[in-house]
């Protein structure tokens, strides 16, 4: 008589397969038993809040705020429309290089150095000379333009 061709490896492996199977079916028929199909629209809605939470309750219509369109803004603000006229400051050059076409002015009223260019310039000046200048935001800092002599 021959011997089993069965070893007892074979036999574990058989017993893991069929304990699978039988989790499989029971997850299965759990699944079967518990499925959501067939709810409501109602059921699936979720809603947002005042403070940006979800929640399963419509929000109270008396707390409905109501906007214009025109006061919505996209992208950055502007500054143009809250611009105030500029008022023309008074000052000293306290350095001016015509080979290069630069300067400083030292403003009177807040002891702050202002750089300039000789494009900014209305009327010819030199080092020491009272000016009357406007302020604008460039690239580096404050630069003063529409220089003129006193």
């Amino acid at each position: 008589m021959g011997r089993s061709q069965e070893t007892f490896s074979k036999k574990e492996h058989e017993k893991k397969k069929a304990k699978k199977r039988k989790e499989k079916e029971e997850k299965k028929a759990d699944r079967k038993l518990n499925n959501n199909k067939g709810k409501s629209f109602e059921d699936m809605i979720a809603y947002v809040d005042e403070n940006g939470q979800l929640t399963s309750t419509p929000p109270d219509p008396n707390k409905k705020k109501v906007l214009n369109l025109e006061d919505i803004q996209l992208g950055a603000r502007r500054h143009d429309d809250e611009r105030q006229p500029e008022v023309a400051r008074k000052g000293t050059i306290t350095f001016y290089n015509e080979a290069k076409g630069y300067g400083f002015i030292r403003d009177d009223s807040s002891r702050e150095s202002v750089f300039f260019h000789v494009n900014g310039l209305l009327t010819p000046v030199k080092e020491q000379e009272k000016v009357t200048f406007e302020v604008e935001n460039g690239q580096k800092g404050l630069n003063a333009v529409r220089v003129s002599k006193i």
